[in-house]
């Protein structure tokens, strides 16, 4: 979305900070539009072959030297003295990776948001493909950049709005451009009472099946409000994108200032005290330790403009997966829409070994592929059991601490995440509800009328998920656990959603990274 300079979008809520809430296409779309279809952003390596890799193993794996702290998101000042441990901490030379894996990590709802799915939106988007090259070459940026754009913020609908009440004040057309917007800063003809009247019109013609006079009817409104005008709307957007370039010297601030205005960009930089910087710089060095200041004003700007950038490069590599294999396009679809999360992105049921029963959870433990929790190790990193874990083992005549347990990569993150969480806000433990289960165990939580449970299959059964009660003692604990959630679903280590009572969080292939953590 087109955003003037220095206009601030709501603030999010605290827990509303990294999903998508606020609707933008009418059907299942709750979240801003594909750019909002989230105001968003991502990448798959040659489109889409990071999405499955894994770490590659131990050599991924980040070990503590002796003496060191883990401090997850530490002051930059102490990661350099070697004080403190982070195997996620940014780092310049992982920059091109961080990039790409925030890309994987925010792609979830431009497959599971745009009308039609990813590959409608992906066709219905190359249709302009010859504009879009016109506008990108007058802007100066990558045509790719601005087709993922389009993708993203109207998933290729020249009439798409973002609001379903009338009122076309909103972000409207190919890019998504305000109507102050356009008017004030793009030097365009956009007549607001008449667009709105015609657009009555339009919808009246269409519910009588008058499909001649319909098509009339949107020549007229193209001409008078030209954010539905297709090469009016992306030339208005090249002219917005070559001013923010002139404003911020970088292509990828440009492209951030479409959602967030060049006016907040430019107070987050001054907040963060450093010139010439990437924007992946600013977001993945900008936290609650680090530079604290700037992250507030990220978080402040609310809408996800903070992760625009990243879900504007997902929708380039639909389009690249569109292009050049839409059979890997197609089954990332189908593993999208099994959860409201990218759980099974991460770990498809078919490549991934399941518990079914005790004693396969038994030979789990004694060969090392699942580790017990332990009390004073989680207290250490800001965690606590939750009492009941396992309260169903004795319907199976089992020990509940089969039930207590993890993958060791699972287990790494999860005292990862738990330790920043309260390093950040120094509050109470958070309390971990659940972990591994067995395929008998999820039936019983079932006949026990557990409404989140799944009949399907379920992540837990599989030693890569846990639980993280929705109970928070105070406004800070919860931004903090918040911070730590996004950082790591940038760094596409996590997939999570809110479930009614917990936060549910799948580990990926990346958690071995943090296997570091359980040598601390």
């Amino acid at each position: 979305m087109a955003r003037a300079p220095g206009e601030r979008a709501p603030p999010a809520t605290l827990e509303s900070v990294s999903v998508g809430t606020r609707r933008r296409f009418p059907r299942r779309f709750r979240a801003p539009t594909v750019a909002a279809l989230f105001l968003v952003a991502l990448a798959l390596g040659v489109a889409g072959g990071a999405w499955l890799a894994t770490t590659g193993s131990q050599e991924a794996v980040v070990r503590p030297k002796p003496g060191q702290q883990l401090v997850p998101a530490a002051p930059a000042e102490a990661a350099e003295e070697e004080e403190v441990f982070d195997p996620l901490a940014w780092d310049p030379e992982r920059e091109e990776e961080y990039v790409q894996r925030a890309h994987d990590g925010f792609a979830h709802p431009l497959y599971t948001l745009s009308p039609g799915g990813a590959g409608a939106s992906a066709r219905r988007t190359a249709r302009w493909r010859p504009q879009i090259e016109t506008a990108a070459a007058q802007a100066g940026v990558p045509a790719d950049t601005l087709e993922g754009m389009v993708l993203l913020e109207s998933a290729g609908r020249s009439n798409a709005v973002a609001g379903d009440d009338g009122d076309l004040s909103v972000a409207v057309g190919l890019t998504q451009i305000l109507a102050e917007t356009g008017q004030n800063l793009l030097d365009m003809r956009i007549d607001v009472e008449r667009s709105e009247k015609l657009t009555a019109r339009i919808e009246r013609a269409s519910k009588r099946g008058r499909t001649r006079r319909a098509r009339e009817l949107r020549r007229q409104r193209a001409r008078i409000d030209e954010r539905f005008d297709p090469e009016k709307a992306l030339a208005a957007t090249a002219r917005y994108l070559q001013f923010a370039r002139g404003e911020l010297d970088r292509v990828d601030l440009a492209v951030v200032s479409y959602h967030m205005g060049v006016g907040n960009l430019r107070s987050v930089l001054e907040l963060y005290g450093e010139e010439d910087v990437s924007y992946a710089q600013l977001y993945f060095d900008a936290t609650p330790r680090a530079h604290p200041e700037a992250y507030a004003e990220l978080l402040g700007l609310g809408d996800f403009s903070s992760t625009y950038l990243w879900r504007v490069g997902a929708a380039q590599d639909i389009m690249e997966l569109w292009r050049t294999d839409p059979q890997q396009l197609q089954r990332l679809q189908a593993l999208h829409d099994e959860k409201n999360s990218a759980e099974e992105v991460l770990h498809p049921e078919s490549e991934t070994e399941v518990f079914a029963d005790g004693e396969d959870l038994e030979d789990a433990y004694a060969s090392g592929d699942l580790l017990a929790l332990d009390r004073d190790r989680l207290a250490a990193a800001g965690l606590r059991i939750e009492r009941d874990m396992g309260e169903l083992a004795r319907d199976l005549d089992r020990s509940r601490r089969l039930y207590r347990g993890l993958r060791p990569e699972a287990l790494a993150v999860l005292l990862y995440l738990g330790t920043g969480a309260q390093q950040i806000s120094g509050d109470d433990p958070l309390l971990v509800t659940s972990t591994a289960r067995d395929r008998d165990y999820q039936d019983a939580l079932l006949g026990d009328g557990n409404g989140e449970a799944t009949r399907d299959y379920s992540l837990h059964t599989t030693g890569f998920a846990f639980d993280i009660e929705r109970r928070y003692v105070s406004d800070d604990q919860s931004q903090a656990f918040q911070f730590m959630l996004d950082r790591l679903q940038a760094l596409n280590v996590i997939a999570w959603v809110r479930e009614p009572a917990a936060i549910h969080v799948t580990v990926g292939p990346r958690g071995e990274e943090l296997l570091g953590v359980l040598e601390g």
